[in-house]
């Protein structure tokens, strides 16, 4: 649901996120960071990558 509506953020720089609020709990979630595995389709989960963009959007 989510990450479709912002599947464009993908490739901008991580720093773009810094003005953006989103409606949805939202999870950043950047390299070796630990996260859960829990499902919950109401959370929006955006990927950083190591040269700070954004390389993943999905709901999980």
């Amino acid at each position: 649901m989510w990450g479709r509506c912002v599947a464009g953020l993908v490739g901008q720089p991580a720093s773009v996120l810094q003005t953006m609020k989103f409606a949805a709990e939202t999870r950043i979630i950047r390299p070796d960071m630990a996260v859960t595995m829990d499902y919950r389709a109401d959370r929006l989960n955006i990927e950083i990558d190591r040269a700070e963009r954004i390389s993943r959007v999905h709901c999980s």
